[in-house]
């Protein structure tokens, strides 16, 4: 397979617009249609992590402030 950009342009990029572009792609792969069965092991996971969620919904952590504060860490 034959990517339109290489590893060392995406390298190149300042971690703001990596990310960026790792949501576009992710959120591409989310929509598409057919999307491949997920593992026993992943189904139990997944049901253990919303049986957490469920119980204790405000101990999670808001995406915006995880993304923030893994910026931060990059830029030091």
């Amino acid at each position: 397979m034959e990517l339109p950009i290489t590893i060392d342009q995406i390298k190149s990029l300042s971690v703001d617009d990596r990310l960026q572009m790792m949501e576009v792609i992710w959120e591409s792969i989310a929509t598409e249609p057919g999307q491949p069965a997920i593992t026993e092991a992943q189904r139990r996971e997944l049901e253990r992590r919303l049986a957490d969620h469920a119980a204790s919904p405000d101990a999670g952590i808001p995406w915006e402030d995880v993304k923030a504060r893994a910026q931060a860490r990059s830029r030091r």
